[in-house]
């Protein structure tokens, strides 16, 4: 089908343009943690930003640090995961659906619960990038202590997902060229 040919086009060309972007977003906060580790990138996050020993009382999360890694990084992720305003490869209006055409039922089924888990997993890895991960105030009895980290993981996963669908309620989609400049 013309319409799918269309679709996978768009979204091979997509991902190729985006994915460089992505990757030099999360480099600057590799680079601030001195690890790929993800669990030594969480660790470096703890604490509050001091400025000549006193504490300002800012969390010492990379995105204060680096606002514009954290902007392009979330910019191409949307982009990565064909959301609004991104979505060109399915494009309804254009395209019909674009390369979901092409499949029915269980394998469209797949392919929808597959672009939903790249949503949580890029949530989940700017979480643990730039917002501290699992670090957040913990306080009272130690089965509460316990299960406060995540919490704070799954509250600031929840806030980026909810981003994602807001966006999805309220920006209109690009034209393509738009898109590829």
């Amino acid at each position: 089908s013309k319409y799918s040919f269309l679709g996978g086009l768009r979204s091979s060309a997509q991902m190729i343009s985006y994915e460089l972007s992505l990757g030099l977003a999360v480099i600057g906060t590799l680079m601030m943690a001195g690890t790929l580790s993800l669990r030594g990138i969480v660790d470096a996050q703890r604490g509050f930003w001091h400025i000549g020993g006193i504490s300002i009382g800012l969390p010492h999360w990379y995105i204060f640090a680096q606002p514009v890694g954290f902007l392009i990084y979330f910019t191409s992720a949307i982009a990565e995961t064909n959301r609004v305003p991104f979505d060109l490869p399915e494009g309804e209006t254009e395209l019909v659906g674009g390369y979901h055409t092409e499949y029915s039922s269980m394998k469209f089924a797949m392919f929808f619960m597959s672009e939903y888990a790249n949503m949580v997993t890029v949530s989940c890895l700017a979480t643990l990038l730039f917002f501290g991960g699992w670090h957040g105030p913990t306080f009272g009895p130690a089965a509460l202590r316990i299960l406060l980290p995540v919490f704070w993981f799954m509250f600031k996963v929840f806030c980026f997902l909810f981003f994602y669908i807001w966006m999805r309620g309220t920006l209109p989609r690009f034209r393509y060229d738009q898109l590829m400049a």
